[in-house]
């Protein structure tokens, strides 16, 4: 499932080829790619025609357009969705959902394409009073790291609270967002934390550590254009990213870690995985 990079990456490119552009016709061609609009797929349409849609925002993993006063449009790209911007007169592509057509002379259109259509588009309301119209089914999930507002001290304080352990924690999107099974593993590799670390342990010096990586491996993916394993993600000009090639820990068990050279090891989690280095990453001795 994409994560944090690779939505901003999406996002970037939505608001260079998207933002300003006034919505023509919108089509849907599966009603499941507009299963979260609650008043059905004639209504997302209707209210999508003649809509001017402002700069993509992002909250951890969604996406908003806002559009007129107090709506959004919403997307969750699942684990296959992408957004196109393609010539008009390019054929379609196999899973195309849904089509947004503009009212201007650029010559291309908006598309959305889900192969195993987990993700989706709808309409909300937005929250009252907030800068930048965060739809209101958004308003639970907690900030990211790479967002100027996240607060460091808070976020302790809560990870200290929680009582899990420290993978669980940076995958709770009540506490900190965006951050997915990859990322969270690269992090944890480079602050040589291992996935059971309790939270109750963690000083504030260690987390400030830890979120300095979850940072670093953020913007190392966001330099390469996101982590593609195969051709479900592509940014809006149906290109993949490359940051897989520099994974530390994820993928690469049996291999030599590139600090000590012992083993990469991978352990079931939570119907995942958890790639890390037994000798870089000891298992916690205090129980979780």
């Amino acid at each position: 499932m994409p994560e944090l990079p690779e939505v901003e990456v999406v996002r970037r490119g939505l608001a260079r080829w998207v933002a300003g552009r006034t919505v023509a016709e919108a089509t849907v061609l599966h009603p499941r790619a507009v299963r979260r609009h609650p008043a059905g797929p004639e209504d997302f349409t209707a209210r999508l025609k003649n809509a001017a849609l402002g700069e993509a925002h992002r909250r951890g993993k969604y996406l908003w357009i806002p559009l007129e006063e107090g709506t959004a449009l919403v997307a969750h790209l699942g684990m296959s969705g992408q957004f196109l911007v393609r010539p008009q007169g390019e054929s379609y592509e196999t899973h195309l959902r849904v089509r947004l057509t503009f009212d201007d002379d650029q010559g291309t259109d908006l598309r959305f394409v889900d192969q195993r259509t987990f993700g989706g588009l709808s309409l909300h309301e937005t929250v009252p009073g907030d800068p930048d119209g965060l739809p209101a089914p958004l308003a639970h999930i907690a900030r990211d790291p790479i967002d100027p507002a996240f607060d460091d001290t808070a976020f302790h304080a809560a990870l200290r609270r929680k009582r899990t352990t420290i993978k669980r924690a940076l995958l709770d999107q009540s506490l900190i967002s965006g951050v997915g099974n990859i990322y969270a593993d690269e992090a944890l590799w480079r602050s040589k934390l291992h996935y059971e670390r309790p939270t109750a342990t963690m000083t504030r010096p260690r987390t400030a550590e830890l979120l300095a990586h979850v940072r670093e491996v953020m913007g190392d993916a966001l330099a390469a254009g996101g982590t593609s394993f195969d051709s479900l993600y592509v940014n809006v000009n149906g290109e993949s990213g490359y940051f897989d090639r520099s994974l530390d820990a994820y993928g690469r068990e049996d291999q030599p870690c590139r600090r000590c050279g012992t083993p990469i090891r991978r352990r079931p989690w939570m119907n995942r995985s958890s790639y890390f280095c037994p000798r870089c990453q000891p298992t916690p001795r205090t129980p979780a």
